[in-house]
């Protein structure tokens, strides 16, 4: 598990999480969130995830709002 913040959202259900050692921020969608909903997240908030290689590049999964 890595450990980040949001820094974008979108309207259709997509983000951005920045986090140390990346030269960009990492893509995540609402399908990969685990126990918070979409709407809930803001930017800032810290979150925990796991790093996948998917077909257009890395993305988080498992995304999870760090209390």
């Amino acid at each position: 598990m890595q450990t980040g913040t949001i820094a974008g959202l979108t309207d259709k259900g997509f983000g951005f999480i920045k986090y140390e050692g990346a030269e960009k921020d990492l893509f995540f969608h609402s399908q990969g969130l685990v126990d918070v909903a979409f709407d809930d997240l803001k930017v800032g908030d810290a979150v925990s995830f796991e790093v996948e290689q998917a077909e257009k590049g890395p993305r988080a999964i498992n995304v999870r709002l760090v209390a």
